[in-house]
């Protein structure tokens, strides 16, 4: 009695050759012309034939489609498909920018500086306005500093959320304009 190969685990994908379990395929050959309905069997022998593997590349479909193709050089095609699918991903990411109530003009402007970088990057910023001791008594000078950052970056991004009290502290986070 022989024995059959496991059947591929999902991270492997697709079955190939002797593994493929159903009667007929509809096959595409190594031109790249269909081929029609036949036994696997007979795509087997024609796979043999070409000096290359019979590929299922549609196992959803009735009958499944398979293909017959260079496995090796299938398998590195999807694996660049695959890293170039991620090198296009952008992480958008949240960064923040502490202030403090009091802030003078020119370390505002420096803070206005790096939250213009990171919209450009296409990040988050959250702005996080920290009040200290008796500073809790004057949140007004908070709101009014959070409504300016507001404005200056008006041009560049829109309020995700709008300034809200946090305990000790007022947070407020803007999208880069043209991002979700």
């Amino acid at each position: 009695m022989t024995r059959t190969p496991p059947a591929p685990t999902k991270e492997e994908g697709h079955k190939i050759n002797n593994r493929i379990d159903s009667r007929e395929v509809r096959l595409i050959g190594a031109d790249g012309q269909n081929v029609g309905v036949v036994p696997t069997r007979q795509a087997l022998i024609m796979a043999e034939e070409a000096g290359l593997d019979l590929v299922e590349i549609s196992p959803d479909a009735k009958p499944p489609v398979a293909k017959i193709l260079d496995y090796g050089k299938f398998r590195f095609q999807e694996q660049k498909r695959q890293a170039e699918a991620r090198k296009k991903q952008k992480v958008i990411e949240i960064k923040e920018i502490k202030l403090r109530p009091m802030i003078d003009d020119h370390d505002f402007d420096v803070k206005m500086k790096a939250a213009k970088r990171f919209f450009e990057e296409g990040d988050k910023v959250k702005f996080t306005l920290r009040f200290r001791g008796r500073e809790m008594d004057h949140q007004d000078l908070g709101y009014k500093l959070l409504l300016r950052v507001k404005a200056d970056m008006a041009e560049i991004s829109k309020v995700e959320l709008e300034p809200k009290p946090e305990g000790r502290q007022i947070i407020m986070i803007l999208n880069p304009k043209g991002k979700g």
